[in-house]
């Protein structure tokens, strides 16, 4: 729910959504590998993530008290950014064409 909106939103509202996260990372390929980095690194530290998010009451997660979108997003960075050297970009949709992407700033 969130607790910013007018009385009588929707939003106020106890109520959940399916979201889907993009994580993008940048850097130099390396030519012997052919690639940034390993993706399961990525896929490890996004695993510890869900963890915390999935089937929770995300109100009650600290630094998630606002639950938007948007602070969905800027959350989410900070939780990979040290585990994910070259990150440069998170993207959470929220619905299939409703989307937000934070890039660190």
């Amino acid at each position: 729910m969130l607790p910013h909106v007018p009385v009588g939103h929707k939003c106020g509202r106890m109520h959940g959504h399916s979201f889907r996260v993009e994580i993008s990372v940048e850097g130099e390929v390396d030519v012997k590998m052919g690639w940034l980095y390993d993706h399961a690194k990525i896929g490890d530290a996004t695993r510890e993530v869900i963890e915390q998010l999935d089937h929770r009451y995300l109100n009650d997660i600290e630094g998630l008290e606002n639950p938007t979108f948007e602070n969905l997003s800027v959350w989410i960075w900070k939780k990979l950014a040290p585990k994910c050297p070259g990150l440069c970009e998170v993207v959470v949709h929220e619905t299939a064409s409703v989307s937000c992407s934070y890039r660190g700033e």
